[in-house]
Order: C-alpha cells, then sequence, then structure tokens
C-alpha cells in the first residue's frame, strides 16, 4: 500500500520541483552564449588590430570573415540555439527565459576575469539584482 501511495504522489511531486536536467540545459546554453559572446569580442579585437576601424566594406566583411575566432563564437551561439531549442520543449517560456540573463553575469564576470576591463560597481550591482530576479523565476514551477 505504501508503494503504491509513493508511486501515485511521485509524479506529482517531480512536477512541483524543477529537474536538475532542465536547468543544467538552459545553464548550458547560456554558457555556450556567454563563450560565444566573448570568442566573438576577441575575434573583432583581431579584426580592429588587422585592419584598423571595422565598417561596411568589402574589407570588412572579408577581414571578419577569414577571423577564426568569429567563426568559433558562430558555431558556439549555433550550439547554444540547439540546447534551447531541446529546454523550450521542456518548460513554459516564462520560465526559461529569465535565466538567459544570466548571460549578462557571465559577461560581467568574462570582462572582469578575462578581458580585464574595469567594472562599475553600478554595473555589479545591477548583476546582483539580475541573479536575484533569475533565483526568484527558479523557485516557481516550470510548466
Amino acid at each position: 500500500m505504501s508503494s503504491t501511495r509513493e508511486a501515485a504522489t511521485a509524479p506529482s511531486v517531480r512536477q512541483k520541483g524543477v529537474p536538475v536536467k532542465l536547468i543544467a540545459m538552459i545553464l548550458l546554453s547560456v554558457a555556450l552564449a556567454a563563450v560565444a559572446q566573448l570568442s566573438l569580442k576577441q575575434g573583432m579585437n583581431q579584426v580592429v588590430e588587422r585592419i584598423g576601424r571595422v565598417g561596411v566594406d568589402g574589407r570588412s566583411v572579408s577581414a571578419v570573415a577569414t577571423t577564426p575566432a568569429v567563426w568559433a563564437g558562430l558555431l558556439l551561439f549555433g550550439l547554444s540555439a540547439m540546447v534551447w531549442l531541446v529546454v523550450l520543449s521542456r518548460a513554459a517560456l516564462s520560465f526559461a527565459y529569465p535565466f538567459a540573463a544570466l548571460t549578462y553575469v557571465m559577461i560581467l564576470l568574462f570582462d572582469k576575469l578575462i578581458l580585464h576591463q574595469d567594472v562599475p560597481g553600478l554595473r555589479w550591482a545591477g548583476v546582483v539584482f539580475i541573479a536575484t530576479g533569475i533565483f526568484l523565476v527558479a523557485q516557481t514551477p516550470h510548466r
């Protein structure tokens, strides 16, 4: 009797909580998108070093198109999108989409730690608000 009752209630318990696998997939998609941005930035820094100012002209397009870091960034965005499509098949958009704001958090960290950019305190405060909002969204049902 006890196992029958547990079996009957187990699905509803699982539906109320957010599956760890779903959160992991969301985080993977977000991380891929953030690393893609970092790769695109590095690639564009290389282009600027090579040709100077980038515009909408043949020379710029050629320089961008022949920069491996730019292609790596685009590939990573593609992978991120593929993972995101799986996420969207398993969660409500209003649940999943706020997690995309984690890219702001990751980009700020990359900016500071990898690109060695100065990050003003107000930006850090904004990221704290973003993280708090995502935490609150994560406490809600995903469907």
